[in-house]
């Protein structure tokens, strides 16, 4: 997909005030359903052929979650524990002077379901979902350092400003509900690369991630800004006729705007959000069974549980790709005790998200992924934590067209580096495009003399986790 031209074209604007229209309280809702001008709305467009999944649920665990305590069994690292690392480390460690010996997982690992995949005991509500997942034990990245491996994730570049992969996916696809955005993160960290792992970069601004919340917000208190503040409708509609009437002069003056009717779009279904959005992140008509599944009945795993609730409401509402975050899987010190603490933050609403979409027949359709921006060394830092690992580790995907109860790719026995079938984040970006109907190679943009994608010149699909 190409960026849209203008040339030769009359702006929707421009249209208008010919006819003698003018905007009064004429809402862009029409307008952005226009097929000529599909390309830079959020109406629904066609993939590029038939997709497996129609949206996306991300359970992101910001910090890097430590494979081979919770997915990658090692029993040779338990053989060895104490001994030095049989082979050479990285050239690039995060902090070397720390590094220690081979030290074992503290937590025990069994085989669950007719899949016998092994789970460790810090997840065992996620255990008795295993036949739903497919678990890429061979993922591996390029930075590792959070801020970058945390864009890479997000945006498929670590070093430069691009467009996040919800931005991509509603470039290419559209939103489902044009009263709500497209793409959507609950409590998502500021830190480590900041707004720019859920913007849209050079993308239309209407497709750049909307946050409910941040990430030292809890999710009970998490709220769209501006929205349901109180003003009244018709003042609300009588400030956007201003603004597009006061934008209309200013194209009068310099011509089409693509950039400024990028933000009359975003105001206009801020507009429409009012009564939208509300609705669907209230979970208070959800039955007591209901919020007892995700865990909103306990303290330890409310919060988290709620993101879960709202990320299936919204899905099911038309959100087009809805964000998870747990933050504070850093743990390079007192990794048993921490480790501890964040599964069981988590497991319960993440078992319970997967159960509740697949009993509402929507995890056919629904991709769901698990994952941080890297995993952890076996070795010790710190004497008891372990390091950053962009080298190998494990993501798991559930739902919406990928194969159910496999593992797929390996890592080396001690879980260092990642030696059979290695998935990169690219090949994984591709992957998901394509689940979702969208050849990573197609959905390009072009800016500054170049087309841009999500994969930039990288990138496979894995065919072997596709159902």
């Amino acid at each position: 997909m190409q960026a849209p031209t203008h040339l030769g074209r009359v702006s929707r604007r421009e249209a208008l005030r010919q006819m003698g229209a003018g905007f009064g309280s004429l809402a862009l809702t029409a307008l952005l359903a226009d097929d000529a001008l599909a390309a830079e709305s959020l109406v629904v467009r066609e993939p590029h052929f038939a997709p497996m999944a129609k949206r996306v649920i991300m359970l992101f665990m910001f910090g890097g979650p430590s494979h081979i305590d919770t997915f990658d069994p090692k029993p040779i690292l338990r053989r060895d524990n104490g001994k030095p690392l049989p082979f050479s480390r990285p050239r690039v460690v995060s902090f070397p002077r720390r590094a220690g010996d081979l030290i074992a997982s503290p937590f025990e690992f069994k085989k669950h379901g007719e899949s016998g995949a092994e789970v460790s005991e810090l997840f065992p509500n996620v255990a008795g979902i295993v036949d739903d997942l497919a678990i890429v034990r061979s993922m591996h990245c390029t930075n590792p350092r959070h801020g970058g491996a945390v864009l890479e994730w997000h945006t498929g570049s670590d070093t430069f400003i691009r467009p996040a992969m919800g931005s991509w996916l509603t470039y290419g696809l559209g939103s489902e509900n044009q009263s709500v955005p497209g793409y959507i993160t609950i409590c998502q960290a500021l830190a480590e690369g900041g707004a720019n792992n859920f913007g849209s970069a050079f993308l239309p601004a209407e497709h750049q991630g909307t946050p409910l919340g941040y990430g030292h917000v809890k999710a009970r208190d998490a709220a769209f800004p501006f929205i349901g503040d109180g003003r009244r409708a018709e003042l609300q509609r009588l400030e956007l006729d201003m603004i597009a009437e006061v934008s209309r002069r200013h194209q009068d003056r310099v011509g089409l705007d693509s950039a400024l009717d990028s933000r009359i779009a975003t105001f206009e279904l801020a507009y429409r959000m009012q009564t939208e959005a509300p609705r669907l992140q209230d979970i208070s008509q959800e039955s007591a069974a209901t919020k007892r599944l995700y865990g909103l009945d306990d303290p330890v795993t409310d919060d988290f549980a709620r993101q879960c609730l709202m990320a299936r409401r919204l899905s099911e509402g038309g959100v087009r790709f809805v964000q998870c975050n747990s933050n504070g899987w850093d743990h390079h010190f007192d990794l048993k005790n921490g480790l501890t603490k964040m599964c069981a933050q988590v497991d319960k609403p993440i078992a319970g998200l997967i159960r509740d979409l697949k009993s509402r027949g929507l995890l056919d359709d629904t991709l769901v992924i698990w994952g941080g921006e890297f995993g952890r060394t076996p070795t010790a830092e710190n004497a008891d934590g372990r390091d950053h690992n962009p080298h190998g580790f494990t993501m798991w995907l559930a739902g919406g067209g990928v194969k159910r109860g496999i593992t797929y790719g390996r890592t080396d026995e001690y879980g260092y580096y990642g030696i059979e079938n290695k998935v990169h984040f690219h090949d994984l970006h591709a992957t998901i495009l394509h689940l979702m109907g969208l050849d990573h190679e197609k959905l390009t943009y072009r800016h500054a003399g170049r087309d841009y994608r999500l994969t930039d010149v990288h990138g496979e699909v894995i065919h072997g986790i596709v159902a």
